[in-house]
């Protein structure tokens, strides 16, 4: 290619595509050394510098500095340390002759140069919307392929969108509006991309962002959303101003604007809850109208176990369990629905063992386990720590109170050791299953305590507690099974 022709291309590339000449000759290095390239080893390492001024270029050949001895040198893209005067790896680099081009290496070089400054368009429009990411756009179907949507946003910029990011039931034309989430990601070998998304729960926010003008005078804050698109969403607001109803603003007069964002989602229905700091206040609230009589939160496995009436109870689950499922995502913890009477018999229960482990743990009457029970100590940590004023109800006696307290502790601690020692336990029976320890972890907050457990799994199950492949889970699962066939 002579140098004439590759200032010539510069130039009617530059003024047709919008794009700097740096930009183009750049594509064009990447070009040249990749049509010379077939006349070289196929690992070997090309470059190719263009003189911004005359158009003439020369081209570069790279290798790295290795020890001869080492089992990966290779003499096509290594070169030693006294052939190249140069430390271990460094880079050593040579002008060698340039290639001359026939038909052959001149569309090779063509085809390449097109990619590039295809990438660079990309690059340029990608950059344009860089500002609008996650937020919503409005634009016009322009093409409609067998996986994807292709939507002209503005400027001729085009964004696609999957078919799995529509909503059920969703069908698009040719010219028919549509709006969604922009989102700006890597697609492997293509660079950024523009993709649209109207399943993501921030279509939720969006939408309430243009109908509720409060939410964009941060007077009324969106703290959470979890949505099931299509069929309901909750949201959780936040008021910043006492004398703003967070709810009503965006229900809004006779549910205009809740109904405005419910039509453009298929007439997915949409609850509003009031938002609180507080986690187990706000699964109360996001469960509403379903009343809960009681929470037991554990913040270790950050799970909640709930209990209402059994005359709330179908209304609290929802439709196959949709209610408990999305107040789960919106609160950020497991929730467990249970009746009431439930509850209160494991209560009972779970006291009943506790006085058990008192009387023998503490050496104490059957009348004083009843006592501690009573003041509100569930555990043998409550005990050792609590204040001495708080105990005289149990024994009046300070030498008394002392004693319970040391033999509280001690309980504890062996308590502490036992989970230890379980723990450890739980570990040498998944050993041999490639499940790392946080997943054990996971399983064991399930109930998954050793390899038969797990042998009982299915890969579905598995799935549901931990995140692993259909195959590695279903492996995991055969190797715990091994056993079962001896």
């Amino acid at each position: 290619m002579q140098s004439n022709e590759i200032l010539l291309v510069v130039d009617s590339v530059s003024n047709e595509k919008g794009l700097t000449k740096e930009v183009i000759f750049n594509a064009v290095e990447v070009a040249l050394a990749s049509a010379s390239q077939r006349h070289f080893h196929e690992d070997a390492e090309l470059s190719v510098s263009i003189n911004r001024e005359t158009g003439e270029y020369q081209t570069h050949r790279s290798w790295i500095v290795a020890d001869p001895e080492d089992i990966y040198f290779h003499k096509e893209t290594h070169i030693s340390p006294e052939d190249s005067k140069l430390e271990l790896s460094d880079i050593h680099t040579e002008a060698v002759e340039n290639i001359k081009f026939g038909r052959i290496e001149t569309q090779a070089a063509r085809q390449v140069m097109l990619q590039k400054v295809r990438e660079a368009e990309r690059e340029k429009v990608v950059a344009q919307f860089k500002s609008k990411d996650k937020t919503l756009v409005g634009g016009s179907v322009k093409r409609v392929t067998r996986d994807n949507i292709i939507v002209d946003i503005a400027n001729e910029a085009e964004a696609i969108l999957p078919r799995d990011k529509l909503m059920p039931g969703e069908i698009y034309k040719i010219n028919d509006r549509i709006r969604a989430i922009l989102k700006i990601q890597e697609v492997e070998g293509r660079g950024p991309q523009l993709m649209l998304d109207r399943v993501c729960p921030e279509m939720v926010t969006e939408l309430f962002s243009i109908e509720v003008p409060e939410i964009n005078e941060d007077i009324i804050e969106i703290r959470g959303v979890s949505r099931e698109p299509g069929s309901r969403s909750k949201i959780a607001v936040k008021t910043n101003d006492g004398r703003i109803d967070p709810v009503g603003a965006c229900v809004g007069m006779r549910g205009s604007r809740v109904q405005a964002v419910s039509s453009e989602l298929g007439n997915e229905r949409i609850d509003i809850v009031i938002y609180d700091d507080n986690p187990a206040q706000l699964v109360i609230n996001a469960l509403v109208p379903a009343k809960v009589d009681s929470i037991v939160m554990d913040e270790d496995s950050r799970s909640m176990e709930i209990a209402v009436n059994q005359d709330n109870l179908a209304l609290a689950i929802g439709s196959r369990g949709q209610n408990i499922r999305l107040a789960s995502q919106l609160v950020g913890w497991e929730l467990n629905i249970i009746s009431s009477e439930e509850a209160e018999a494991k209560v009972k229960v779970d006291e009943t063992e506790f006085m058990v482990k008192l009387i023998d743990s503490l050496a104490v009457t059957e009348e004083v386990a009843e006592k501690i029970i009573s003041s509100g100590l569930s555990s043998f940590d409550d005990i050792a720590y609590a204040d001495n004023t708080a105990l005289k109800n149990i024994a009046e006696d300070d030498a008394e109170i002392e004693r319970i307290k040391s033999a509280a502790e001690d309980a504890a601690l062996m308590e502490a050791m036992g989970a230890i020692t379980e723990e450890e336990d739980n570990l040498d029976s998944f050993e041999g299953l490639g499940i790392s320890e946080d997943d054990i972890q996971k399983l064991s907050n399930k109930g998954i305590k050793n390899k038969d457990d797990f042998a009982e799994l299915s890969v579905d199950e598995l799935q549901d507690i931990i995140e692993i492949a259909d195959d590695v889970g279903s492996a995991a699962i055969m190797k715990a099974r091994e056993d079962w066939f001896k």
